[in-house]
């Protein structure tokens, strides 16, 4: 419990940093207000010369009220760290540290990928770094829509802001960042190594289990299933494979039985026995 305790405070270090760093190198610099309070902060910034991270705290206040009423001590306590970690780190690096690039694309691009590997780290972690990316973890809490798809919504409104503040533009920019950024976030949390989940119907579940526990190593789960046209009884067969298994699957599959009817999904994370350990 301990060490878990530990790792996610780590993590939610490393992933406030790297979003600073996001924001000290390729956004700040090149104006490109990235949605949420952080792009709120920056337009402040321009137009007022506020410190970023400073705004930061102030705007994140009742955000940060709200989520510890909903959320409980233990998000309240992730969630005060990560604020505090992140507008310490913004306000150290941001004076400090020059554009890498004052190309516009490549600022929206690696400024979404690095903000995004940030804050999937953070989330990953049980923390939040405030701002929208508090309110989207509050919205994937209550409805299961992912956090990448909650912040690309709620950061709209300050993309809209940004072209009225600064020009279209940039505000064309700072949506490509969002929507890479977002996109980020999700592959940080649910993990590059994406498994096939496999739906078999057919007439020959026990054979076709048998060749998935001999030549692949795997195991299958039995559902009882009625055809909604035939109405006659079936099994459905579920199994989880690597991508490399798929082909020898289908062939083997086709092989017992021609008339088997087969689904293949993307499944993004697995977690149980064979496959990724679950972690408390």
């Amino acid at each position: 419990m301990k060490t878990r305790i530990f790792f996610d405070y780590l993590g939610i270090t490393i992933g406030s940093f790297l979003i600073a760093l996001a924001l000290a190198v390729f956004l700040v610099p090149n104006r490109i207000a990235a949605g949420g309070v952080v792009g709120l902060a920056t337009v402040i910034f321009y137009l007022t010369t506020f410190p970023i991270g400073i705004t930061m705290l102030i705007i994140n206040i009742p955000l940060f009220l709200t989520g510890l009423k909903i959320m409980g001590a233990g998000f309240g306590i992730r969630t005060i760290y990560g604020i505090i970690s992140l507008s310490i780190f913004t306000d150290f690096l941001q004076p400090r540290m020059t554009a890498l690039t004052n190309d516009l694309l490549l600022a929206s691009i690696y400024g979404g990928i690095l903000g995004g590997i940030g804050l999937g780290l953070v989330f990953r972690s049980r923390g939040t770094t405030g701002g929208t990316d508090m309110i989207a973890s509050l919205v994937n809490h209550y409805t299961g829509i992912t956090v990448g798809e909650g912040l690309l919504m709620a950061d709209g409104i300050v993309v809209v802001l940004a072209g009225i503040f600064f020009n279209l533009e940039v505000a064309l920019y700072a949506a490509i960042t969002i929507f890479i950024q977002s996109q980020t976030i999700d592959i940080v949390q649910e993990g590059l190594n994406v498994k096939k989940g496999v739906l078999i119907i057919s007439n020959k579940p026990d054979q076709i289990t048998q060749m998935v526990v001999d030549n692949l190593n795997r195991s299958t789960t039995e559902f009882a299933a009625k055809g909604g046209y035939s109405c006659e009884e079936k099994k459905v067969l579920l199994c989880i494979i690597s991508r490399s298994e798929v082909s020898e699957l289908k062939k083997a599959v086709t092989d017992i039985d021609q008339d088997a009817f087969v689904i293949i999904n993307d499944v993004h994370e697995v977690l149980g026995e064979g496959f990724t350990e679950i972690m408390e």
